[in-house]
């Protein structure tokens, strides 16, 4: 178990709930209403805000894009008030990686699994990748270290694992995005006989999926976002599992995007302590819902419910937080 961190001592688990129900309060408000852009415009305005009231210097790693692309929540922004107050950083450094609505085209469409999402760790524990997309492999806990390897192929890691299960591939139930590029995958693992839960987005859920029993899902597959990725990572990190990802590039906009954060080995393969390590704190709020979590729900006398959940990797404990509001800012 990874020692406790002084730093991320200071910073209460449940200031995180706060943070992701802020967001998820916003963004729920335009559940439905088809303008992706306003109800991602929402959460961000929402989390930034919640971000800004908490007593640690940190830094986002993974946010919005570039600071050329995304006015607020931008890879490598500066939050919180012990930078602010200080004006040169006092307080724990922390790195931030955040996706304040993840499932935009889900929220506008009223869609299951969209999620307010958000990763802490001491300075340097997450991976600051570049905006691109990632190829990716997950399993949950309990299988031996080894059993999946990107370098192999998806029926050789579908046959790895059903191994390891003690049980056929036909058994096993895999999750991909539901994705035209997909389609050679999708093929090639119902050539083995697997059962597959395409999903429409919110890859970070599929990930976390794996790790719980009720949900069926033994494998995630398939590429989808990087940020989305290293968000999954620090979720598995607090509860257990294996995965691995690969930076993806379709032109040269993107290796180069890449070089500038200092990635040289554009090919390489990465663990998923190389994504989040350390002492790592991962929370989640539903914005709609999902098979995680269930999502905002607003109700007579303006009262609003949330559900939460909180993971620790340090502790390896996780919670699941309701909450009811009145009077929310973001009502």
């Amino acid at each position: 178990m990874t020692p406790r961190s002084s730093t991320l001592d200071r910073v209460l688990v449940l200031e995180m709930v706060r943070v992701t129900e802020n967001a998820a309060i916003a963004a729920s408000r335009l559940i439905g209403r088809g303008n992706e852009k306003a109800a991602d415009a929402a959460a961000v305005e929402a989390m930034r805000d919640a971000l800004n009231n908490l007593d640690f210097d940190g830094t986002v790693v993974i946010g919005e894009g570039e600071r050329d692309e995304a006015p607020m929540l931008f890879i490598g922004e500066k939050v919180g008030r012990g930078h602010r107050d200080s004006g040169v950083g006092s307080g724990p450094k922390i790195d931030i990686a955040l996706d304040p609505l993840e499932g935009t085209t889900i929220t506008a469409k009223a869609g299951p699994n969209a999620l307010a999402v958000l990763a802490i760790a001491e300075e340097g524990g997450l991976l600051n990748a570049p905006d691109v997309y990632m190829e990716k492999i997950a399993i949950g806990p309990g299988y031996p270290e080894g059993t999946i390897d990107l370098a192999r192929s998806a029926s050789d890691n579908v046959r790895s694992v059903a191994a390891a299960k003690g049980v056929e591939a036909q058994d096993l139930i895999v999750c991909v995005l539901d994705r035209p590029r997909h389609e050679a995958l999708i093929a090639e693992l119902r050539g083995l006989g697997c059962g597959i839960q395409l999903i429409p987005d919110g890859d970070v859920a599929g990930v976390i999926a794996t790790a719980d029993p009720d949900t069926g899902i033994d494998i995630y597959m398939g590429s989808g976002g990087a940020p989305e990725g290293v968000l999954a990572a620090a979720a598995l990190r607090c509860v257990g599992g294996q995965l691995q990802g690969r930076l993806l590039f379709r032109n040269d906009d993107e290796r180069g995007r890449a070089l500038r954060w200092g990635i040289t080995d554009l090919d390489r393969i990465y663990s998923l302590e190389d994504m989040a390590k350390g002492d790592v704190i991962f929370a989640a709020t539903g914005v709609t819902d999902g098979s995680m979590l269930r999502g905002v729900k607003r109700k007579r006398g303006g009262l609003i419910t949330t559900e939460s959940i909180v993971m620790r990797s340090s502790s390896g404990t996780v919670r699941r937080v309701s909450g009811e509001h009145r009077n929310h800012r973001y009502a």
